[in-house]
């Protein structure tokens, strides 16, 4: 299992041993035999960059992921295997976290979630598979809250 997490931002302090556990824990969680994540924390003049130049999409998001797992070795079910990027952008969970009423570290969490979970075939475009990764999402949030609560750290 490789993580690397490249705090590219100012607007928080990250502490990034707290993060890898609970990268650790999702990880155990969804049963990831083998890893290589890039996790890019970056700020919204970053993020709105990386939305144009890959996506042509203007303007901030909370998380965009690049799957770098070739499809041969995806179709290989021996194990469960991850290879990708996660660009989070924490001005976004900032503003989010305000808006739904949790701490801006719960909202990196989810986003590493949410890229994870696309990282192993999730798929948020059609209603019926993003109402399925939603509650995914979700119990894991929960789930990684109950054994890495937030108030452990800041």
């Amino acid at each position: 299992m490789n993580v690397v997490i490249n705090n590219r931002q100012r607007t928080k302090k990250i502490n990034k041993l707290f993060l890898k556990k609970r990268v650790g824990g999702l990880f155990s969680e969804l049963a990831i035999t083998a890893a290589e994540l890039g996790i890019h924390l970056v700020g919204a003049k970053e993020m709105t960059r990386v939305n144009w130049e890959f996506l042509q999409h203007k303007g901030s998001t909370d998380v965009i992921t690049f799957d770098h797992l070739e499809t041969e070795v995806r179709s290989q079910k021996s194990e469960v295997r991850i290879h990708g990027e996660l660009f989070i952008c924490v001005d976004d969970a900032v503003l989010q976290a305000k808006q739904f009423n949790t701490d801006w570290q719960s909202e990196v969490v989810r986003y590493v979630v949410h890229g994870v979970l696309h990282l192993l075939g999730y798929d948020d475009l059609q209603p019926a598979l993003k109402r399925k990764m939603k509650r995914e999402e979700n119990r894991l949030v929960r789930l990684l809250e109950k054994k890495f609560p937030t108030a452990s750290h800041d």
